[in-house]
């Protein structure tokens, strides 16, 4: 659902109406953009990020938060992802986080195309990013697309069951199999 407007909003415009909403909603700039409702695959897949985050950057300077802070990327575009990853203190009363270092993504059917091209692009106008992870929701898979400081574009890596997350720029490892902890997959039937 877009709302219709007479003029295209800022984002803070944006973020005063988004808090008077049930609704969730993101910002592509313009106008407010209605976000897509998850399956119970999606909230497991997001909870299981959290935990392992959690338990992983207790005692440092990151933390962890989602799916309610934002991420301004470029112009006035304002996202909401499962999970993002900041190491700077700010204010716990901002609705949008400050030098965010990774964000996580996990894909639905409806916003499997937004995530996969729309917000690369987006992400990576976000000078501090450094690590954009697509989590699969329909079966076992990750596409992390990660960069060095001072590189603008992004470098693919695709990891299955058996491989582990590794994200350098917050020291952390998470096994892909912890992401997909007490989740089971329909068996694909291979065609006749």
């Amino acid at each position: 659902m877009s709302v219709a407007l007479k003029q295209a909003w800022t984002a803070v415009q944006f973020l005063a109406w988004a808090a008077t909403q049930e609704e969730r909603y993101e910002f592509d700039g313009m106008r407010p953009v209605a976000m897509t409702e998850g399956n119970a695959n999606h909230n497991r897949i997001t909870t299981n990020i959290h935990a392992a985050l959690r338990s992983r950057l207790r005692g440092t300077p990151c933390s962890y938060y989602g799916p309610d802070l934002g991420v301004r990327t470029e112009g006035e575009k304002v996202r909401f992802p499962d999970a993002l990853v900041t190491c700077s203190r700010f204010p716990g009363t901002d609705l949008i986080a400050p030098d965010v270092v990774i964000v996580f993504e996990v894909l639905s059917a409806e916003s499997g195309r937004r995530d996969r091209i729309e917000k690369v692009r987006e992400y990576a106008s976000v000078a501090s990013m450094r690590r954009y992870v697509l989590v699969e929701s329909s079966g076992i898979g990750l596409l992390v697309l990660h960069r060095g400081r001072g590189e603008d574009a992004f470098t693919a890596l695709s990891l299955t069951g058996e491989d582990s997350l590794r994200l350098p720029e917050i020291g952390v490892e998470i096994p892909v199999g912890e992401i997909y902890e007490a989740l089971e997959f329909a068996a694909v039937q291979p065609p006749d």
